[in-house]
């Protein structure tokens, strides 16, 4: 039989948790999908098969930036989405991100309509691995 994609996903534990001065331990973040790269790797995560780490809704920013590209929030995310990859990729893992189909996510950060290509390229150059597109 065929394995299906094993990995972490963010939803179940921290929800859409946003408020990082708040509620720093448990808030999505750049710092909490880090410590969870190094965990799944230390922990034998990795070693057991579970290759993905997952970021679910509230990554983003409030609004695309300029050029209409989609953009993680500058406070939680401080090096961005390439740099949050760049360091899954150096230990082995890959990196898997969430985005809706419609002009809002569930959670009401920018959509992809109207937006495929331009949203499918920018998760190429990030060096996104996997898109859980709702």
């Amino acid at each position: 039989a065929l394995t299906p994609p094993m990995g972490w996903l963010h939803w179940e534990r921290f929800l859409c948790e946003t408020d990082c001065e708040k509620n720093p331990n448990n808030c999505v973040s750049e710092k909490l999908f880090m410590e969870m790269a190094d965990k799944m790797v230390l922990d034998g995560w990795l070693d057991a098969g579970y290759q993905y780490l997952c970021i679910d809704d509230c990554w983003l920013a409030p609004k695309r930036d300029m050029n209409n590209r989609l953009q993680a929030d500058p406070i939680r995310f401080p090096g961005g989405i390439k740099k949050l990859s760049d360091y899954v990729h150096a230990r082995g893992l890959l990196l898997g991100i969430y985005q809706d189909v419609g002009t809002h996510t569930c959670a009401g950060y920018p959509g992809s309509q109207g937006y495929y290509d331009l949203d499918a390229q920018t998760f190429a150059e990030w060096g996104v691995d996997l898109l859980k597109f709702d």
